[in-house]
């Protein structure tokens, strides 16, 4: 063998044992994706509206507690819209106070004084921005709760180019319980301690009937679960001064009754708040709200800091579902389903079938028609064309892509790419040999005259897969990721390898009067 030819049939081994070694066994190797394995696809839209109501409740807070510590007199803080509010009959002679407050501390709010009302509404430029974050906090709550799930391979990315979108694709493989696993993500888990002034009431007049039928302007109305209390209609503080994402930790345990509950813990701050809301409220009844419905009422005997017992008619599961989203984190606003597709188990192997019964069929044909067609130059592209294969699949094993039905249709795509660069070189080789040159010489010039053609038309094909790739969704992604690791597998095989076993069959002889193509 030719010193020339030895580096090149040892990188040719290396290339395809490398490969074997990776792809195989390809069951264990290769992740299914959604539309072969089974699964849930979903689209899911924020309610952005509800991360700036909330931003607006926080800053009323704020407010409360600044004009509090420095004695500014005023009647009520009252919301008009989810991102306006206003401080109604201030002290005139405190206008100088109130301003230096609003500057120092609120510069996310315009205001205007007219009278003795303050009014403050959220400037536009963070309106959008907490918009923007809610829609990106709740991708990453999402994820959060699917990793606790303990689902694999799952695919969490906001639908659309522009920031604006508020519009989030969950597609997860192999979910075993879809009904459980919609319940889990769509919870909102938005826990909040707030003081309960009157309830439980079986309708809202009743509630109402000592307040004039009229809500307070710093209260709420809101129902008790059902599933949890006995229900009925509760009056409460509009602000909490205590929520969720104030927790450390929450964790399935049991009451002193034996029953299943929710142990949580806060963090430092809210540790802080929670014993300063319980020690100035003794013998005051204090409701814990999750997602607008209150869980349960109990009585503040005693200053509590950091940790409580949320209690309820939970079962297991309920209270480790109510775990686990308390731990992943509460939404930053409620979320609606847009789109639901539940994919079966049976159906993704009907589609692994199909799939694979075409690859089988295209490969058999093409190779029956090369063979046929170029006659023993055909056996050539038939082994390139199975090395591109070999070497695909390892490529897949080692990046540990996902396999989805559109990635069957890219490695189909593919097989047809790789067998026209072998087409192209072949029908090059006969012009040089119908213009009188030799066998060698016609095998060196064709597949040299017909590289630029072939990497020319490769390089166009990559950059579409690549863009399919940035902006396209799960499956549209597998298919450029087959596209592109095919395409260029098919370099190395239709060009290189090609090449080298026509020159290893011509380098036994010096000289051959006729080449079989």
């Amino acid at each position: 063998m030719k010193k020339g030819l030895r580096w090149k049939v040892i990188l040719t081994a290396l290339v395809i044992v490398f490969a074997l070694i990776l792809a195989y066994p390809p069951k264990d190797k290769i992740e299914l994706g959604l539309d072969l394995k089974g699964g849930m696809h979903l689209v899911l839209q924020v309610v952005t509206d509800d991360a700036l109501n909330y931003e607006t409740d926080q800053a009323i807070m704020r407010l409360g507690e600044r004009l509090k510590k420095k004695d500014i007199e005023h009647k009520a803080i009252t919301k008009s819209t989810i991102s306006k509010f206003s401080l109604q009959e201030i002290n005139l002679e405190q206008e100088g106070q109130i301003k230096e407050l609003l500057d120092d501390y609120f510069r996310d709010w315009d205001y205007s004084i007219i009278g003795s009302t303050v009014s403050l509404s959220l400037k536009p430029n963070m309106a959008r921005y907490y918009r923007d974050q809610s829609v990106k906090q709740a991708q990453e709550t999402i994820r959060n709760r699917v990793d606790e799930l303990g689902l694999t391979e799952p695919t969490i990315q906001r639908q659309g180019l522009t920031t604006g979108s508020d519009r989030i694709i969950v597609e997860l493989p192999g979910v075993e319980n879809p009904e459980r696993v919609k319940t889990i993500l769509k919870t909102t888990a938005l826990l909040e301690w707030k003081l309960v002034k009157a309830g439980p009431a079986p309708d809202r007049e009743t509630l109402l009937a000592d307040f004039g039928g009229k809500v307070p302007e710093d209260q709420q109305v809101i129902r008790g679960d059902p599933r949890r209390t006995e229900g009925g209609y509760y009056l409460v503080t509009q602000v909490a001064p205590v929520t969720g994402k104030d927790l450390r930790d929450a964790r399935p345990s049991i009451d002193e009754w034996n029953n299943p509950a929710v142990l949580f813990s806060f963090n430092a701050d809210g540790a802080r708040r929670f014993a300063k809301l319980t020690s100035e409220n003794i013998n005051k009844p204090l409701g814990i709200i999750l997602d607008g419905k209150i869980q349960e009422v109990a009585t503040i005997e005693d200053r509590i800091s950091d940790s409580g017992v949320l209690r309820g008619k939970f079962t297991q599961e309920q209270a480790e579902d109510i775990s686990l989203v308390l731990r992943a984190g509460a939404l930053p606003a409620s979320i609606k389903y847009l789109e639901e597709r539940t994919i079966g188990p049976s159906l993704g192997a009907d589609s692994i079938r199909q799939g694979l019964t075409a690859i089988f069929m295209a490969l058999i044909l093409i190779m029956v028609f090369m063979v046929i067609y170029y006659r023993l130059s055909g056996i050539n592209a038939v082994i390139a064309l199975t090395l591109n294969i070999i070497i695909l699949m390892g490529t897949l094993a080692y990046f540990k892509a996902v396999l989805t039905l559109p990635g069957i249709a890219g490695i189909i795509l593919t097989i047809g790419m790789a067998v026209d660069a072998n087409v192209l070189v072949f029908e090059r080789i006969r012009e040089e040999l119908s213009s009188g040159k030799g066998i060698y010489s016609s095998i060196t010039s064709g597949f040299s005259r017909a590289f630029k053609t072939i990497l020319d038309a490769n390089i166009t094909t990559i950059i579409a897969a690549i863009f399919l790739f940035q902006f396209g969704t799960g499956p549209i992604k597998g298919f450029a990721v087959t596209l592109i690791i095919g395409i260029t597998a098919s370099m190395f095989t239709a060009v290189f390898v090609s090449h080298l076993i026509f020159d290893l069959f011509h380098a036994k002889k010096t000289r051959r009067d006729k080449l079989s193509i």
